[in-house]
């Protein structure tokens, strides 16, 4: 079911979001400082393109420079995002088909808001300890 619905995502508005999150990335590898925002950027791309088996876990320690580099995020491209995630959920909620993909979107606009400090799991591996460490850490 999983692969079905990624399938629908992509073709339905996984690809456009995917290239939101591309821009991003190129303009952030262009201004030097903002690397590590691109390679924050690159990996929500991959979620954006295939979103369905995955969640979005906080990445274990204190991340003191997340909360800096999430304000310059936000200012610069997280409010974009968002947007653009918002208005994708409601034209994909417009159909029954699209609800489970409206839903996907919404569950991608804390990720494009707050990038740093996030890390993207399978899902299946939430249920195994030995195989995650956040949840080991817990």
């Amino acid at each position: 079911m999983r692969v079905i619905l990624n399938i629908i995502w992509l073709i339905f508005g996984g690809l456009w979001l995917a290239l939101g999150y591309l821009v991003a990335a190129l303009i952030c590898f262009v201004l030097i400082i903002t690397i590590p925002f691109g390679f924050a950027a690159l990996r929500i791309a991959a979620y954006a393109l295939w979103p369905f088996g995955r969640t979005i876990v906080d990445k274990p320690g204190p991340r003191p420079g997340a909360l800096i580099g999430n304000v310059i995020w936000v200012i610069l491209f997280g409010v974009w995002l968002a947007i653009g995630h918002i208005i994708s959920a409601v034209a994909m909620a417009l159909t029954i088909i699209g609800i489970p993909l409206a839903l996907a979107n919404l569950k991608l606009i804390p990720v494009s808001l707050m990038p740093l400090g996030k890390d993207i799991v399978p899902v299946d591996s939430l249920s195994d300890p030995a195989a995650n460490p956040w949840r080991a850490a817990a």
